[in-house]
């Protein structure tokens, strides 16, 4: 969705209920120390630099251009931890009406002023809203950039984040799945019936990743997993080889009913999670060590006990009083 500064109530109400907050209608985007040299004057012609976009290459792909912008401000909650703050303002920016004075604080000011926001819902649904409409236009994507700054004028990176949003919005990027999960006993081919506590396990999962329309391995090196029951027992890193991530681990000593669990969350990525059910069993009679060196004291209080008792009886048997 793109809109400008006469955004119209029907688009600021879907904006609203996707977490985002639009300016009043009339107002722009105002900056006075980064705007483009074919401003008309009211300094809304503003250039954002590739350095105030997220950091996700699969959102934003891998463009270092300046962009340009005209168009309206966004805000967002910052406790919302499914919008994504795409591209924001510099700190000399902010959101006003331009043939207004000033006589009250600004919707948006500084980094607050959002030009571009997304969201990932917990479904994997994407949402991107643009306060600019001209941002996609072809005079913007064709544009040359001359800042008020002044140096060598360059070609504006609209063409090349607009791209990008619409590729990561409707699926084409920064999209995984997992293809199949694995756990046996170590050095074994099958999962077993149950685990026995102190047993050593292997567990992997087969994730993929959509690159140009093909499934190729996903080649993340940041997926955990955890083997839990209510609380994590054991969290650590899998080893990725061509897509097949692997964790290899011992059971823990305690017995119930386990998960082995990977819930993988990164920016850009749609979110993955799957859970395994297994069951740790405590080691049956015969599978306890027959003596444990660390009750050798407690061993010996006991003989020694015994030897005593023997001897008080002899000595109380065949003792014989003087008269």
């Amino acid at each position: 969705m793109a809109g400008g500064s006469n955004t119209g109530e029907a688009l600021k109400d879907i904006a609203s209920d996707c977490g985002f907050e639009a300016d009043e209608e009339g107002t722009f985007v105002i900056d006075h120390m980064s705007f483009d040299t074919k401003d008309e004057g009211h300094h809304t012609l503003v250039v954002a630099e590739a350095a105030n976009l997220v950091a996700s290459p699969y959102i934003i792909g891998s463009s270092q251009s300046p962009i340009l912008y005209r168009g309206v401000g966004l805000v967002t909650d910052s406790s919302n931890p499914l919008v994504i703050n795409i591209l924001s303002g510099s700190s000399t920016s902010y959101s006003h009406n331009p043939l207004d004075p000033i006589t009250s604080y600004p919707h948006a000011t500084g980094l607050n002023t959002l030009l571009i926001a997304g969201l990932q819902a917990r479904n994997n649904a994407r949402v991107v809203f643009s306060g600019s409409l001209e941002l996609f236009s072809d005079n913007f994507i064709s544009a040359l950039v001359d800042r008020s700054t002044g140096g060598a004028a360059e070609q504006s990176g609209n063409a090349e984040l607009a791209r990008s949003l619409s590729a990561w919005c409707f699926h084409q990027t920064g999209v995984i799945r997992v293809d199949k999960t694995e756990h046996s006993l170590l050095g074994a081919d099958s999962a077993p019936e149950y685990y026995t506590v102190k047993e050593e396990c292997v567990y992997s999962v087969t994730m993929s990743e959509l690159v140009k329309g093909e499934w190729v391995p996903f080649m993340g090196q940041d997926v955990q997993m955890e083997f839990l029951r209510i609380d994590p027992f054991t969290r650590q890193m899998m080893v990725n080889s061509a897509g097949k991530l692997t964790a290899r681990f011992i059971i823990p000593d305690v017995y119930g009913v386990f998960q082995f669990k990977v819930n993988h969350n990164r920016l850009g990525l749609t979110r993955v999670a799957t859970n395994t059910q297994v069951s740790v069993h405590p080691l049956k009679h015969d599978m306890y060590e027959r003596f444990i060196v660390s009750a050798y004291p407690y061993y010996a209080s006991a003989f020694s006990m015994m030897g005593g008792v023997l001897l008080f009886s002899i000595i109380f048997l065949h003792h014989k009083e003087l008269e």
